[in-house]
């Protein structure tokens, strides 16, 4: 068993006589929650940290999580699923693109033209999906799945206003399906985990990057950056998506009453509030470069559309391969897209 747990309280033995058969211990229990940013990050200080808080007050006390940043456990960040299954850890914060091919179908929201650039609305569609996506995770237990606000790019060195600017740059790729993206617009993927994009455009190994605003003030690229571009209307090249997970067994251990503290701390319990949150990491990394005088472009309607085409390239392509695996890629861009209006009009 992988539960982290302590038994606490003692009972004189003449009490221990006196009680009956349905009587039981208080169970306090510590969760290790291990992640890949900072603790400077938005992740770590917004979200987790107050995640694990309310968790620790809702369960008056008896539920404890001891939180470790920046791999601070050990291990590379593609590694924090398997630890998770494992039991190496008992929770962890990750993306899920740092390990293609385990979560082939829940990779539908990624997609540029799926995602349309509200962090809110994927949130609230992924957790709302979790019963059409139950074999990506059945090795583990999700409390919540949620979205970032979605990829523009970021350039070092040259200013990107039409579709064929793009051509020929190397840009930072989010994940796999972005590679693909950056594949369709003449660019040049080049995969790096996100921490290492600051290293990577000050050397010139990359010209920019497909990221969010929200990472900005964490890897400084106000002062790296010199301009960025992005879709009209807040639409952007799709997103990527993150768990926050448990052990299964750790969960199954859990005596009910704090299974039922978890379980009204994940899901759609938190889904809206979660992608709320993500929306609102947006304007730190937007007053960060307008300080910093980095020029922000918006593409033209007619851009737009030759961007877009694009990105439906790109679901074609994520369509036949997933339909070669046996899996129904129309029928979940179907659900997705469905998934993702109803949330909207909520």
């Amino acid at each position: 068993m992988n539960l982290k747990a302590k038994l606490f309280g003692t009972i004189a033995a003449a009490t221990i006589a006196t009680v009956t058969a349905t009587s039981a211990f208080a169970q306090d229990v510590t969760l290790i929650l291990h992640h890949f940013l900072p603790p400077v990050s938005n992740a770590h200080k917004v979200m987790l940290e107050p995640w694990a808080e309310k968790v620790k007050a809702d369960s008056d006390g008896r539920i404890d999580v001891q939180i470790y940043p920046s791999m601070s456990m050990g291990g590379k960040p593609g590694e924090l699923y398997g630890q998770v299954r494992d039991g190496t850890a008992d929770i962890v914060w990750t993306l899920l693109g740092y390990t293609p091919g385990v979560f082939p179908r829940t990779e539908v929201f990624e997609l540029p033209t799926v995602h349309k650039g509200s962090a809110t609305d994927t949130t609230i569609a992924l957790n709302a999906s979790l019963d059409l996506l139950a074999e990506d995770f059945k090795d583990i237990h999700v409390l919540f799945l949620h979205a970032n606000d979605g990829n523009l790019i970021h350039s070092g060195s040259k200013e990107v206003t039409t579709f064929e600017d793009v051509a020929g740059m190397k840009l930072r790729t989010p994940g796999r399906t972005g590679a693909w993206l950056i594949e369709a617009l003449g660019a040049e993927p080049v995969s790096l985990p996100v921490p290492a994009v600051p290293e990577a455009m000050s050397k010139g190994v990359i010209d920019g990057a497909m990221t969010t605003y929200e990472i900005v003030p964490a890897l400084k690229l106000q002062e790296l950056d010199k301009y960025t571009a992005e879709l009209p209307d807040g639409d952007r090249f799709g997103t990527a998506v993150f768990m926050v997970a448990m052990n299964k067994d750790v969960y199954e251990d859990l005596p009910d009453d704090l299974k039922a503290v978890i379980d009204a701390n994940s899901g759609m319990n938190v889904a809206a509030g979660i992608g709320a949150m993500w929306e609102g990491f947006e304007e730190d990394g937007t007053s960060a470069l307008d300080a910093a005088g980095v020029t922000r472009n918006v593409f033209s309607v007619e851009e737009a559309a030759k961007f877009n085409a694009a990105g439906e390239q790109v679901v074609a392509r994520w369509v036949d391969e997933v339909t070669a695996k046996g899996i129904d890629g129309a029928g979940l861009v179907d659900a997705a897209r469905a998934a993702i209006a109803a949330a909207h009009t909520e």
